[in-house]
């Protein structure tokens, strides 16, 4: 991946950020879904995530920018190049939040990316590269499960018919509300692009969603990768009978089973370094009266680390605990899906080190610990991201925060980047 070694252009663009402008559009953006306590509600492909759609591509005209929407409703901003035969380096991230979301989480990215977009015109800098930005379809996947389906589609990942069938929980379909939103844009004349189109580079801003960078007192991070994750369901399967009646001898209570193994479960992903993530979200015990011995509880467990050996190696090391008798019971671990560990491109997260040093920001690199749409695009193209600090790690939450200076030094880090690939 090349690199210009003359990295003014690069420092102008960054200084041409506008903290005003950015701090506008996401008071702007936070008003598409508000809610009451301060936060969002932009559920992918509702109202609200239409209206933020057809803002976004509203803004195309003033850049000197294209609007286009591909066949699973990602939105794309386009700015030509001198070579138009060059693929296009791009930038972006999701304006789809949870349903008691924050303004920041996804949105950050997109609108990060749309002022580098006004700093690189603003600076009058000339693009060898074109320069795109993207908002991706249902990263969130809190309406439509699983998330990421806008990137996961466009780069093959995932098949569109299928996506299109997944329904939310009122039994609405992503295709029709897909199509919704595709007949909005067409009627604002947005025209139709392929999918899966070739791209030099990817980089994505996004908020940590952790508390790293915050602790470290630094206002941008360079992501090295995203951990890889493994998600099983352990099933525990004792008898049920009386609660009064039934001698502790003669039980065989698949909650206190499903206790002891949880417990055991846990000390076998602990780690010195602290760097295995081990998760019990749900816990679900029948046949649930208060006054009968549970016969049978189900929970589940979310394995995360960066590195796919230590994953096997738990893996194995769960199986045998499953294996065992827990308080006279019996028990099963099922593997439900597995994602890999993804690292970034090497050159292209070394020039965004090297970009950071002329900026005379201190960027620490990182590992993601959440998803992104990220995961996907680092299969169709050299792929990076940047964090900038949440207070407190806060994320998926009204009070979700980032500092404006913050996020002002994580799009100028950005901007100088994209400067640097376009030139």
């Amino acid at each position: 991946m090349a690199m210009p070694t003359d990295s003014s252009d690069a420092r102008a663009v960054g200084e041409a950020v506008d903290p005003t402008r950015l701090e506008h559009d996401l008071a702007l953006l936070a008003t598409l879904g508000a809610r009451d306590d301060g936060g969002v509600a932009r559920l992918a492909l509702d109202a609200n995530d239409i209206r933020a759609r057809l803002w976004l591509a509203e803004q195309a005209e003033s850049l000197g920018a294209s609007a286009s929407v591909d066949a699973i409703g990602n939105v794309f901003l386009d700015l030509p190049g001198r070579d138009p035969t060059l693929a296009p380096v791009v930038t972006g991230s999701h304006l789809d939040s949870q349903p008691a979301g924050g303004r920041y989480d996804g949105a950050l990215g997109v609108l990060a990316g749309l002022e580098a977009l006004r700093a690189l015109r603003d600076a009058g800098l000339s693009l060898r590269r074109p320069l795109s930005l993207v908002s991706w379809t249902n990263e969130e996947g809190a309406r439509f499960a699983p998330g990421t389906s806008g990137s996961a589609v466009f780069c093959g990942v995932r098949d569109l018919n299928e996506t299109r069938a997944i329904r939310d929980a009122a039994g609405t379909s992503l295709g029709s509300a897909l199509d919704e939103c595709l007949a909005a844009l067409d009627a604002a004349g947005i025209p139709r692009r392929p999918l899966a189109t070739p791209m030099h580079a990817f980089l994505e801003l996004h908020i940590e969603q952790g508390p790293i960078l915050e602790q470290a007192r630094v206002p941008v991070g360079v992501v090295e990768g995203i951990q890889g994750v493994s998600w099983f369901e352990v099933t525990v399967t004792g008898s049920a009978n009386h609660a009064g009646t039934t001698p502790r001898a003669l039980r065989r209570d698949a909650l206190e089973g499903a206790c002891a193994l949880a417990a055991s479960l846990r000390e076998a992903a602990r780690d010195d370094a602290d760097q295995v993530r081990f998760t019990i979200g749900t816990f679900e015990v029948s046949p649930g009266a208060v006054n009968t011995i549970p016969e049978r509880v189900t929970f589940s467990i979310d394995l995360r680390h960066p590195d796919p050996a230590t994953l096997d190696a738990l893996t194995a090391s769960f199986q045998l605990l499953a294996g065992q008798s827990w308080a006279g019971c019996q028990a099963t671990l099922t593997p439900l899906s597995r994602i890999a560990p993804v690292a970034f491109s090497l050159p292209l997260v070394t020039l965004l080190d090297d970009t950071a040093h002329d900026l005379s920001l201190a960027a620490p690199r990182l590992m993601s610990g959440a998803f992104h749409d990220a995961i996907h695009l680092a299969g169709h193209c050299p792929t990076a991201m940047l964090f900038v600090p949440c207070h407190n790690g806060l994320s998926h939450h009204p009070d979700e925060y980032t500092e404006l200076d913050d996020a002002v030094a994580g799009t100028r880090l950005l901007a100088a980047s994209l400067a640097r690939l376009c030139a």
